[in-house]
Formats: structure tokens, C-alpha cells, sequence
């Protein structure tokens, strides 16, 4: 059988690529034959000789370049890279029914996810941007969300920072279109549970809906409102971040395509 993607032994960076989303692309690439740098602050479980881990703080912008500097002695070049990186923690703009309410938005809280999901994207992007263009070739890939692009109730400052991020995929894709750099995004919808669903933000996340917890976890099995009647696979959202990595997609360039089962808000 051919190798219709043709990916084998190209170098990707992966941001936040220890668990959920980020994980599932990492093994997806690897079982591809792509050479891995998983840029995280903590090492996944994945064990395998075409991964390598490197700890870092996206935020950190001196940490970033420095990583970034190791994969290249590491593997010699990089092909693409997919900003997954990313927190979200549900707060209310106002919260009417209580005096100083923790699930009311703080400037903390709202410094915090602009700082990795949408600074960590910068810092990433423009130290790997650096090689792409010198190569003349490479792609951008923007882990945004469905939620970036309809807004979502309790979330604000999670939607605000994807549509941020929408706004970096199609301005540098028109920027870096003269170096022959593509950049795309991917707006996951509704997904599988993972790790990452904790008891902390179902709690803060059922508060700012008016919901028990029991409410929310009963509505993520709710998904009428999906039109393939089922939560997405993060594996899904792989196959995806593979095909815009490879040349089969060197047309595309400017967009973030939703990964929702075809769920929108009209």
C-alpha cells in the first residue's frame, strides 16, 4: 500500500503534547513514521525513539527559542508545528449570585489563559516561523476550538483567546504565503472524556451553567444537537493535523476547520 500522505521521517513539534488532544497527535504522527518533539511542561507516558521531549513553558519566551534550538540539534530541521498547548478555565463576566465569587472572573484568571493559549502560540509560532521561512516551506498548525468561533456560556475568556488565535492563522497565513509556509487551524467540537475533564473545572463549569455536576456530565452524553448523533475521537482531530501537515493538503492554507460532527450554534 502506498504512503498516501507521504509524512515519514518529517519533523514536527508538538506543544502540550503529554495528554488529551495533545497526546493522541503525537501517537498519531509517530505510528505515521514522523519524527516527534513533544514541548510540554511534564513527559507524557509515550515511550518511543522518534519522540522527543523537551520540558517547556510556552509562556517562557527565552525557554521557547531554547527548546525550540534543542529539537533542531536534535533532528536537524522542523517540518511543521502544531500548537496545542492550551488551559481553559470557566468563569462568569458578572456573578450575580454571590459577593466575591472565585467562579467570577479575575484579572489572575483571565491573564493566565491569554498567557499560554494565546502568548505560548506567539512565542512558539515565530521561533519556529523563523526556520520555516528560511526553508522556504513548512507548515502552522493553530489548535483552536469550536467555542472560538460561537462563544460558549461560562467560558468567555477560553473562547476569546481560540478566536485570538483564529485571528494569527489568517493573517500569518497571508504573511508567510511569499515564504511558501502554510498555516491552518482545527476547532475541535464536543470530544471524548479525557484526563483533562477535572472535578475542579466540571465543578466551576456546571457552576457558571446553573447546573449540578451531575446535570453537566448527564448533557455530555446529550448529542442531539450534533448532527452524527455522537462526541468526536481525538483521533479524529489527528487525522486531521496529519493530512494538513502533509503536501496532499499544500492548496489549504487560511482556514480553521471545525472537527464537530457538523454541531453549530444556528
Amino acid at each position: 500500500m502506498s504512503d498516501w500522505l507521504g509524512i515519514k521521517d518529517e519533523v514536527v513539534v508538538v506543544t502540550g503534547g503529554s495528554s488529551g488532544i495533545g497526546e493522541a497527535i503525537v501517537e498519531e504522527l509517530l505510528e505515521q513514521g514522523v519524527k516527534v518533539a513533544n514541548l510540554d511542561l511534564h513527559e507524557g507516558k509515550i515511550q518511543h525513539e522518534n519522540l522527543f521531549f523537551v520540558a517547556t513553558d510556552v509562556t517562557d519566551r527565552q525557554n521557547v527559542a531554547s527548546a525550540i534550538q534543542n529539537v533542531v540539534e536534535k533532528f536537524g530541521t522542523i517540518d511543521a508545528v502544531v500548537n496545542n498547548a492550551g488551559i481553559n478555565i470557566p468563569r462568569l463576566l458578572v456573578d450575580d449570585q454571590k459577593e466575591a465569587s472565585e467562579y467570577e472572573l479575575s484579572e489572575e484568571v483571565f491573564d493566565k489563559i491569554f498567557q499560554i493559549n494565546v502568548k505560548g502560540v506567539y512565542n512558539v509560532s515565530q521561533e519556529t516561523a523563523k526556520i520555516l521561512v528560511k526553508k522556504k516551506s513548512g507548515v502552522i498548525i493553530n489548535m483552536s476550538s469550536e467555542c472560538g468561533l460561537e462563544g460558549s456560556e461560562g467560558q468567555s475568556p477560553y473562547a476569546a483567546s481560540k478566536a485570538a488565535i483564529n485571528g494569527f492563522t489568517r493573517s500569518w497565513a497571508k504573511e508567510l504565503a511569499k515564504h511558501h509556509v502554510r498555516v491552518v487551524g482545527i476547532a475541535p467540537g464536543i470530544m471524548e472524556e479525557t484526563g483533562l475533564r477535572t472535578e475542579s473545572y466540571e465543578k466551576a463549569l456546571a457552576y457558571t451553567r446553573g447546573k449540578t455536576v451531575e446535570e453537566l456530565r448527564a448533557g455530555y452524553a446529550n448529542t442531539s444537537a450534533t448532527p452524527l448523533g455522537r462526541s468526536g475521537k481525538l483521533k479524529e482531530v489527528a487525522d486531521v493535523v496529519c493530512y494538513y501537515i502533509s503536501r496532499r493538503a499544500s492548496y489549504v492554507t487560511g482556514i480553521t476547520t471545525n472537527v464537530s460532527g457538523g454541531k453549530t450554534r444556528g
